[in-house]
């Protein structure tokens, strides 16, 4: 199996282990375990709280030791996960259900970085683009497909059967890693600083590498309107754009689409377009998608907010594989984990942030004021492009570029 397939294979499946394990997870807990909605908030919050507290340590990590090590441990934490989840619902133990969602995620953001850092040393630098593609394309298939799989098998059987398929995946996920070939850690024992000053130095790298800084703050106001959206969308949905639950759902689908068409269409769009404008097409499609949304009521709701769905996940989609690829292609291969690792802790940490003030301000000024939020805060993700170097970048940079 050719390196590239077996990552590939792998990222198929710890992606659909990962989203099984979130589908799973309320309908475990709500329709097993019976509990409340504090309860359910707290377990969901652990599941999460993973991507927030280990991103940077374990961007060392990846720059620390052999990376085929660290995705099957990534990968063995999934499995663990899976089957403890499983024994937690068995004995009705949110605690231990708990403890398994933060372990499993643990494994995901173990294995996200891992390979994202290796995904350079496995492709040609012109390959990039097309590998990030079908890696994400893996990602948006497994996030379309789970949630279903996920209420089909608790309407007909238990909702713990998500958690077996999930542990399916991840064992399959392991299968195709161990085809990787073996390599050592990226940086030498005796050349490494301090725990806390390795990820200080990725922290440092980013913030003064121009395209990084503009990636980094694009992606900081992104993230924080998108989990506006969220936190808003059932209240914009049932009571101003009067939609029923099915509408809700069917316009929200959308962005599951828009995923994997962008997924698609990137390799194409990567060599007929120039990346500043990939990268200023995403953010400003998203402010266009925010518009449908303020027009829903008047024209078509379902219409309006499907359409707007779409364009927030085919866009940004577009984006997030072009920017992946500018950030391997600038980042020196002993730094990629802290640098991935970096980025990734700033977009998970405002988005708790942007749902608490769409949240506040819905309910203290209205929907429709979350909703200007929601835009203003798209609107700042493309200024953060307009004002950068990233919008003037007609070609990828040559690898290793400072």
């Amino acid at each position: 199996m050719k390196p590239f397939t077996a990552l590939l294979g792998a990222s198929a499946g710890t992606h659909a282990a990962d989203q099984l394990a979130l589908a799973t997870l309320p309908l475990t807990a709500t329709l097993v375990m019976h509990a409340g909605p504090e309860t359910l908030g707290l377990l969901v919050a652990a599941q999460s709280a993973a991507w927030l507290l280990l991103s940077l340590p374990a961007g060392a990590w990846v720059d620390r030791y052999p990376r085929r090590t660290l995705l099957v441990v990534g990968l063995g934490c999934g499995l663990i996960a899976a089957l403890a989840a499983l024994a937690a619902a068995v004995a009705d133990a949110p605690l231990a259900l708990g403890a398994a969602a933060f372990i499993g995620a643990a494994g995901t953001v173990i294995y996200v970085l891992t390979s994202v850092s290796l995904l350079p040393t496995l492709v040609a630098p012109v390959e990039l683009s097309r590998a990030n593609a079908r890696l994400e394309l893996a990602r948006a298939c497994a996030s379309l497909a789970a949630p279903f799989a996920a209420g089909l098998l608790a309407q007909h059987l238990s909702p713990t059967w998500g958690y077996v398929l999930a542990a399916l995946g991840a064992a399959l996920a392991v299968v195709c890693v161990l085809a990787l070939p073996k390599s050592g850690s990226p940086t030498a024992s005796g050349a490494r600083p301090s725990f806390t000053a390795s990820i200080r130095i990725g922290a440092a790298f980013v913030l003064r590498h121009e395209l990084l800084r503009g990636i980094s703050l694009c992606a900081i106001f992104w993230n924080f309107a998108f989990f506006a959206l969220l936190a808003i969308w059932a209240p914009l949905a049932l009571g101003v754009l009067k939609l029923d639950p099915t509408g809700m759902g069917l316009a929200q689908s959308a962005l599951g689409a828009g995923l994997i068409l962008g997924a698609l269409v990137a390799p194409y769009t990567s060599r007929l377009l120039p990346p500043f404008f990939t990268l200023i097409f995403g953010p400003v499609i998203s402010v266009v998608g925010v518009a449908l949304f303020v027009v829903a009521r008047r024209v078509d709701p379902l219409l309006c907010s499907a359409a707007g769905f779409f364009l927030i996940g085919f866009g940004p989609m577009l984006w997030a594989i072009c920017q992946t690829t500018v950030r391997q292609l600038v980042t020196p291969l002993t730094l990629q984990g802290r640098v991935n690792a970096t980025v990734q802790t700033a977009n998970y940490g405002v988005r708790p942030l942007g749902a608490l003030a769409a949240g506040t301000l819905a309910a203290h000024a209205g929907v429709e004021s979350a909703l200007m939020l929601v835009a203003i805060s798209f609107a700042l993700s493309t200024l953060a492009i307009v004002v950068s170097p990233l919008a003037r970048l007609l070609a990828m940079p040559e690898p290793g570029c400072a």
